[in-house]
């Protein structure tokens, strides 16, 4: 006879149980974990969860901030007829403001806040800044993690030892060390095709798309001797890691990075124009 639902152990009394041996290090934490998952106890999204909650605690900012060289600010001296098209073909929802350089953030602009300038209000940037958070490199994420939860701050500048800008890190960058990717409307689902054509002359393709895939989808013929991935050849190109809305012209095809982070390419757009002689231009200037 089978056991009547009401006295089956639920999920938290059954980890209860595993968890009773009192694992005396991180490793063996790992392993138990790993063996509630063997058993069916946690799903394999439960199980990556727990694994980036226990990674959070030990790695520190350094590890995951956006380079300073990738940050994409916007200098106090421009009019808003000329920063607003940038705001508008990045897409981030805060940015950081400069005046001058990098190192002399004055404050951190809301892209929502430019609403007031399209409704014809008295626009002054610097009225509308919000004060910058500094971080030292060396934070662990899981005491950032808090103070954004606290504060209600979801962007933070990071310090080098000599008081300098290195980079900045988002409570999404923390986020994902737990949840994993945070998709947006770029990203692909797992089971769609790594070529989709978006209309006349106008594809996204995963990164990772073999060339030879590519060159079979497009009439291309691009050598996968030196390169085995759309992303690979993208990178020689470039000759640099590019970012977000920077643009990389092969032949007669354009390739518009749709996402990527400060360690490698995940998704483009790519569009057929007719061949031109510059290789590279970032929509950053």
């Amino acid at each position: 006879m089978d056991e009547p639902e009401s006295n089956k152990p639920s999920l938290l009394e059954r980890l209860s149980t595993m968890l009773l041996r009192e694992p005396e290090d991180r490793e063996q934490l790992i392993q138990l974990l790993h063996s509630a998952y063997e058993r069916n106890l946690l799903d394999s999204d439960a199980l990556s969860m727990m694994e980036g909650v226990l990674q959070v605690s030990e790695r520190q900012v350094r590890e995951i901030m956006i380079p300073r060289a990738q940050m994409d600010v916007i200098d106090i001296s421009e009019p808003p007829e000329k920063f607003i098209p940038f705001v508008i073909e990045t897409a981030h929802s805060r940015f950081p403001v400069t005046d001058g350089d990098k190192d002399n953030i004055i404050g951190i602009l809301l892209a929502k806040d430019l609403l007031r300038y399209y409704a014809g209000e008295e626009f002054d940037v610097r009225d509308m800044l919000r004060p910058a958070v500094f971080v030292p490199e060396a934070k662990r994420l899981n005491v950032l993690l808090r103070d954004f939860r606290s504060n209600r701050n979801h962007i933070a500048l990071v310090a080098d030892e000599y008081g300098g800008v290195s980079g900045m890190v988002t409570i999404e960058d923390v986020l994902e060390q737990i949840v994993g990717d945070i998709e947006d409307e770029y990203d692909f689902d797992e089971d769609e095709d790594n070529i989709i054509s978006d209309g006349k002359a106008k594809w996204r393709v995963k990164a990772d798309t073999e060339i030879a895939g590519f060159n079979e989808a497009l009439g291309t013929e691009f050598s996968d001797e030196e390169c085995d991935t759309v992303g690979g050849l993208v990178l020689k190109n470039a000759g640099q890691l590019p970012k977000r809305g920077d643009r990389i012209r092969i032949g007669e095809l354009t390739f518009t990075v749709l996402r990527a982070d400060s360690r490698r390419l995940y998704s483009l757009l790519v569009e057929r124009k007719k061949p031109a002689a510059e290789t590279f231009s970032s929509e950053n200037g």
